[in-house]
């Protein structure tokens, strides 16, 4: 995430140290609205260390009634407030079918008083205290723990979010007929099928957007575009394509509902979804059923149609800060949203400054939080717990994960992956990552960076942790874009290539640990990257506008010449799935997928950044080239290693696993790895060591702008090299991706063969 713009102040917009709670287990307090097992009664719990007073509100109706009943809470240990509700209570209320419900509470900023009622300033002391709690019983607050929640808080019908702000001008604004309420879930069935144990090195992730997806794909029923069930009916396309795991965009709840208020502008649009609401509950919006219950059935259906085509499903996550957002106006303590954890305990769940008198940042949208809380980690714990064990998710990747590494609660930001009781080492130690050779277990994927202080970790995870590297997209990038801006040496792209051993084998993980990619959500498209000079986001809908976004791109226009384009997109491909470590590529990269230049396109809910099924004859064929080289990847393991390529057995015995070339065929020394002004390099990979089918892979790579020759080295005694492809503009088509048996024979060692100006070629010996 490099920029998202707030919700603002017409939608939902930090701590001391609480009583801690044992963690031993997942959800031991049982936190949540649950049937018992007779399903004759709920348990509603919730936390809260501050509140004085917390009441159950219970409704019939999501919107536009009042509540049917009002429960006082008891206290119990550990900050944890309950009660009971009967069946027959509720049938006595006038609640026979779905339940409702959410929550009202009093504490020192705002002391009970048995004179209150709804829309009264009886109590009122001040909106924040010096302790920086924001209680306000005007206020219905959305239980942390809801497993699904009924609607948005600003909707087509009620698009007034100040009814959810606190502050002078709004905090006697009773927002309980329109404010979103938790479901109370009976259960369901639904199968969420076998889940893959493919060890987390042989993955080739997928990046997709739930509703872009499908969105604009006239293959599907209309009214399953956009949904988890035709995401569902995507699974066998991504399979074939050679994808093993999807990673969608955020898909719990979040503000997203007011998207097409107005269908043809980007006004209080929110597409990517980073301004969660509930870290519990799948997005309504993305469910053909949304009825109570839709959702989470419909998204359960959609892993086991995942899990049934062998692939694992992976959720973009958002523990670093929430949708009720910050300060609405600078300088003004007292006006901020109190949607549920803020009005619930604001310092155990959010970070605050030193004087707890406004939110601590380091996320640009709002406030951090406070991942430091044992209270707040026990929460993101159990929620992850909850998509892994419910709802059949396979792995999680954290959006802005370096906030999960904060040693402090409040008025400091500090990342230290050595403290134990950080939020990022107890999600690793209570859900066990995937061991190296497959199994069970979760693979925990973080985006190493957050905004400001000692945020940008790449490298600098625990053990258990894989990595966005953007260091390897930043090397690749300047490499093809910035030749004679950037200095990016041949020993450079040679580390990278090979796994990033100095950012990841430090610490004992392994290449695997470093997700490769060129391109993700946040920023230009593979075709943009390499159509594009800088970026565009200022242009009409559907391409635009959208706010924000990185100007420095690494981007270039390959002089406008469309052949030079598709050519330096191939190569990013190519040199992607040929390298050391897990790669990523965005959802409809396949078929070189077009924004127009805009770089955040985070707000544009629209034709424009829904993927494209109707695909020319180029991009007809550069998909075809993606799917070739995925399926090279997948048949050899040489290219997907366990540990990082050796030179040695650790005995003295030589292993050769990869050796390093320059163009003439001998071998790089450091002078040549250490020259800037070098741009061409070529490796060698012995697959004998690892069981491969070819006895060696050879991959020559030209920076330079004018053909190359490069000598081809020894391919094994009575072996042959044979190509499978050159990414050069002569063998462009449909079969530029020969398929194994129909490789090109070339010759032996010290053949010489003539590589054009930025390309790759890619050999098999056999």
């Amino acid at each position: 995430m490099k920029f998202r713009r707030a919700l603002g102040v017409a939608m939902l917009g930090c701590a001391l140290l609480a009583s801690p709670l044992v963690h031993a287990a997942i959800n031991p307090s049982k936190l949540g609205a649950a049937y018992d097992a007779s399903k004759s009664s709920i348990n509603f719990k919730v936390y809260s260390g501050r509140a004085t007073r917390i009441e159950l509100y219970l409704y019939s109706a999501a919107t536009g009634q009042q509540e049917k009943a009002r429960l006082p809470m008891t206290l119990g240990a550990g900050g944890v407030w309950s009660v009971n509700v009967s069946s027959a209570q509720l049938a006595g209320y006038g609640i026979g079918g779905t339940v409702y419900y959410g929550y009202r509470a009093w504490g020192p900023n705002w002391p009970y008083n048995a004179a209150w009622t709804k829309g009264s300033g009886t109590g009122f002391i001040s909106d924040v205290d010096a302790s920086g709690n924001r209680f306000n019983p005007n206020k219905l607050l959305t239980d942390p723990y809801a497993l699904e929640i009924s609607h948005d808080p600003v909707t087509a019908s009620m698009g007034n979010g100040t009814i959810y702000a606190s502050g002078p001008l709004y905090r006697n604004i009773d927002s309980g007929s329109s404010a979103p309420k938790g479901i109370v879930l009976q259960g369901d069935s639904q199968s969420v099928g076998s889940k893959p144990t493919r060890a987390f090195k042989d993955d080739i992730v997928y990046e997709a957007h739930v509703r872009g997806l499908t969105k604009n794909d006239s293959g599907i029923s209309a009214a399953y575009r956009g949904t988890y069930k035709g995401a569902g009916l995507k699974a066998p396309y991504l399979a074939s394509l050679g994808v093993t795991a999807i990673e969608f965009l955020p898909l719990q709840e979040t503000q997203n509902d007011t998207n097409d208020a107005d269908p043809v502008t980007t006004t209080g649009d929110n597409f990517w979804g980073y301004m969660t609401l509930g870290y519990f509950a799948p997005d309504r919006r993305y469910s053909y059923d949304k009825s109570p219950g839709g959702p989470t059935r419909e998204f359960k259906e959609m892993v086991k149609a995942f899990h049934d085509n062998g692939i694992k499903v992976y959720i973009d996550v958002v523990y670093n800060h929430t949708g009720e957002g910050g300060q609405w106006n600078a300088g003004d303590s007292a006006t901020y949203n109190l949607y549920g954890m803020r009005g619930l305990d604001n310092p155990t769940y959010y970070s605050l400054t030193a004087d707890y008198q406004n939110s601590w940042d380091n996320t640009g949208v709002g406030g951090n939080y406070n991942t430091r809380n044992t209270v707040a980690q026990n929460l993101i714990v159990d929620s992850l717990a909850y998509w892994r064990d419910q709802l059949g998710v396979d792995g999680f990747r954290y959006d802005l994960a370096s906030v999960l590494g904060n040693t402090c609660q409040h008025g400091c930001f500090n990342f230290d992956k050595m403290d134990s009781g950080n939020a990022l080492n107890r999600i690793v130690a209570e859900l066990p990552p995937r061991p190296a050779t497959g199994g069970s277990g979760v693979d925990h994927i973080a985006e190493p960076w957050a905004i400001g202080g000692n945020s940008y970790q790449v490298g600098g995870f625990p053990s258990g942790w894989a990595e966005w590297n953007g260091i390897y997209r930043d090397a690749i990038r300047q490499d093809q874009n910035k030749m004679g801006v950037a200095a990016v040496t041949p020993g450079t792209l040679a580390t990278r290539f090979a796994g990033s051993s100095d950012l990841y084998g430090d610490d004992g993980r392994k290449p695997w640990h470093s997700i490769n990619f060129i391109t993700a959500h946040d920023g230009f498209t593979l075709k943009d990257l390499y159509s594009c000079n800088s970026k565009n986001n200022s242009q009409a809908w559907p391409y635009g506008p959208s706010d924000g976004g990185e100007d420095n791109n690494n981007s270039w226009d390959q002089g406008g010449v469309a052949g030079e384009q598709r050519k330096a997109a191939r190569n990013g491909m190519a040199l992607m799935l040929l390298s050391a470590g897990v790669p990523m590529l965005v959802g409809g990269d396949e078929a070189l997928r077009s924004i127009n230049c805009n770089n955040n396109p985070y707000n544009l809910d629209s034709s424009a950044n829904w993927q494209n099924w109707s695909w020319s004859t180029d991009q007809a064929n550069f998909q075809a080239f993606t799917k070739g080289l995925l399926a090279f990847r997948k048949a050899h393991p040489a290219l997907r290693p366990a540990n990082f390529y050796a030179a040695s057995d650790g005995n003295g015995n030589v292993m050769e696993q990869l050796r390093w070339f320059k163009p003439d065929g001998t071998v790089a020394d450091a002078g040549y790895f250490n020259n800037s002004a070098n741009h061409a390099l070529a490796w060698r990979i012995d697959g004998s060591e690892f069981g491969d089918s070819a006895s060696a892979i050879y991959v020559a790579y030209n920076g330079w702008s004018a053909s190359v020759n490069f000598t081809l080295p020894w391919p094994g005694n009575g072996k042959s090299w044979y190509r499978v492809t050159d990414t050069c503009g002569w063998a462009e088509g449909a079969g530029q991706v020969r398929a194994p048996g129909a490789e090109d024979a070339l010759g032996g060692e010290n053949t010489v063969y003539g590589l054009c100006g930025r390309g790759v070629l890619l050999l098999i010996a056999k």
